[in-house]
């Protein structure tokens, strides 16, 4: 059983975990994921429903091809965060995505999420104190309507 300082740390760390995921979809769909990259480990691996980019540098590449397609506007909602705490730096946590997304500017037709997936993440403390991503991957349950953005590599 966990003592009540065990409990805590749990609590801390699954939900600093879970304000990090708010705050990564935050700036994808808000910043067009600009600093989504730094959220992953210099060998992080980011399993999309289309592709896999493995390292941080190939992570950023998409978030700037992502860019570079032109507007399109996207709501990354995540529902049912579950932390499994392993130490105080490493944790697993899997969560469901629905992806709402569009080309083009607001305001767009409303639509059912375009993915429905669920997440898993392995997550590491860096040296630097924060939490970052070492494997992220999204396995489709739903998929329909408007393709998911997808750098072929």
């Amino acid at each position: 059983m966990l003592t009540k300082t065990d409990q805590d740390d749990r609590l801390n760390i699954a939900r600093e975990l879970e304000l990090q995921l708010a705050d990564f979809w935050h700036d994808v769909d808000t910043n067009w994921g600009r600093t989504a990259a730094d959220f992953y480990t210099e060998d992080g691996v980011f399993e999309a429903s289309g592709a896999t980019y493995r390292g941080r540098e190939k992570i950023r590449e998409f978030y700037a091809y992502r860019i570079g397609r032109g507007p399109r506007i996207a709501a990354h909602t995540f529902s049912n965060f579950r932390a499994e705490v392993i130490s105080a730096t490493e944790a697993k946590t899997t969560w469901y995505l629905l992806l709402y997304a569009h080309d083009g500017e607001p305001v767009l037709p409303s639509a059912p999420p375009i993915l429905i997936a669920l997440a898993s993440d392995h997550c590491v403390r860096d040296d630097d104190g924060k939490w970052r991503y070492k494997h992220r991957k999204f396995e489709a349950w739903f998929k329909g309507g408007v393709e998911t953005t997808t750098l072929k590599t």
